[in-house]
C-alpha cells in the first residue's frame, strides 16, 4: 500500500512540474497585459475561490492549526513567486531559472540544519545531478552577478522553504484546506500589494484574460492541490528533485510551441535530470539485483 501512495505521489508531482513547465508560455503571454504582481495577485484569489466552491464541504472542519499552517506557506508562497518576478527585472530568465531551481539542493539542508534530520547520500547525489541539469538547460554561462541573481538566490531558499514545510505540514494537516488557506493568504498579501501600487485596474483583452485563467486554474489551483496532496507520501528532497523537471518541461514547450530550437546543451541538461530522478527512486537497487542475478 505504501508503494502505491508513493507512485500516486510522484506521478502528482511530475504532472505538477509538467503544469508548471507549460506554465512558461503562459505567464510571457499575460505579462505582456498585466504587471507582475497583478497576475499574482488573481492567479491566487482565483485559485482559491475555485478550491474554496469545489471543496466547500470540508471549509466547515477547517482546525486552528491548519490557518496557521497554511498561512505560514502562504507567505513563503507569495515571498517566492514576488522575489523571482522582481528579480526577472535585473537579471534574464535563464539565469532566473536556475536559480530558482537551487531550492533543490537547500531543501535537504534546511531538514538538516533545523531538525538534525540525516541527509540521504542518493538523494543530495540526485539534488545536486538534478541542479546541474537546470544550469545546462537554462543558464547563459557568466560570472557576473548582479541584484537580480540575489534576489533570484533568495527566491530559491523561500521555495525550498515552503517545499519543506509543505511536506513537514500535510503528515497532520487535510491537504485540500492547508492548500486553501495558503492560497487564500497569497491572494491577501497579493491584492494589498496592487492596491498600494495602485495597480487595481486590469486589462479587459481576451488573450490576457486567457493566459490568466490558465495560471489561475491549471499553474495555482491543479497544481498545488497535487503539489500539497503528493508530499503527503514523499520526502521533501525527492518532492523537490521531481518539482525541478519544471526547467526540463518548460523546455520541452518552448521546443512545440514556441519553435525553440534544441541544442547540446539542452540535451545534455534534460539527461542529467532525467539521471537524477532515476538515482533518487531506485538508489541504483536494479545493479544490485543485476549483479546477484549474474552471481547466481
Amino acid at each position: 500500500m505504501d508503494h502505491i501512495q508513493r507512485y500516486i505521489g510522484e506521478i502528482g508531482l511530475i504532472i505538477t512540474a509538467i503544469i508548471w513547465g507549460s506554465g512558461f508560455v503562459a505567464s510571457a503571454v499575460a505579462l505582456e497585459h498585466y504587471s507582475p504582481y497583478q497576475i499574482l495577485a488573481v492567479r491566487f484569489l482565483v485559485g482559491a475561490l475555485v478550491v474554496a466552491v469545489v471543496f466547500s464541504k470540508r471549509i466547515k472542519t477547517i482546525k486552528k492549526t491548519t490557518l496557521i499552517k497554511g498561512a505560514v506557506l502562504g507567505v513563503f508562497l507569495f515571498m517566492a513567486f514576488a522575489l523571482q518576478t522582481v528579480a526577472l527585472q535585473f537579471t534574464t530568465p535563464s539565469k532566473n531559472a536556475f536559480l530558482t531551481a537551487v531550492n533543490v539542493v537547500i531543501v535537504p539542508f534546511i531538514g538538516f540544519l533545523f531538525y538534525k534530520r540525516k541527509i540521504d547520500g542518493f538523494e543530495l547525489l540526485g539534488a545536486m545531478l538534478a541542479l546541474s541539469g537546470v544550469a545546462a538547460i537554462s543558464l547563459q554561462f557568466s560570472t557576473k552577478i548582479n541584484v537580480g541573481d540575489l534576489l533570484t538566490l533568495c527566491c530559491a531558499i523561500a521555495f525550498a522553504f515552503h517545499i519543506f514545510y509543505t511536506a513537514k505540514f500535510v503528515k497532520d494537516e487535510d491537504p485540500v484546506l492547508l492548500t486553501l488557506i495558503q492560497m487564500s493568504t497569497a491572494a491577501l498579501i497579493g491584492l494589498f500589494v496592487i492596491i498600494f501600487k495602485g495597480e487595481t485596474t486590469l486589462s479587459t483583452n481576451t488573450e490576457g484574460i486567457t493566459m490568466l485563467l490558465y495560471l489561475a486554474i491549471f499553474s495555482t489551483t491543479i497544481a498545488f492541490l497535487l503539489q500539497t496532496i503528493a508530499q503527503k507520501y514523499i520526502s521533501e528532497t525527492k518532492a523537490a528533485i521531481i518539482l525541478s523537471t519544471e526547467a526540463f518541461w518548460g523546455m520541452v514547450f518552448s521546443i512545440i510551441i514556441l519553435n525553440e530550437v534544441l541544442t547540446f546543451k539542452m540535451m545534455i541538461g534534460a539527461i542529467l535530470i532525467l539521471s537524477a530522478i532515476l538515482l533518487s527512486e531506485t538508489k541504483l537497487t536494479f545493479l544490485k539485483k543485476t549483479k546477484i542475478g549474474r552471481l547466481m
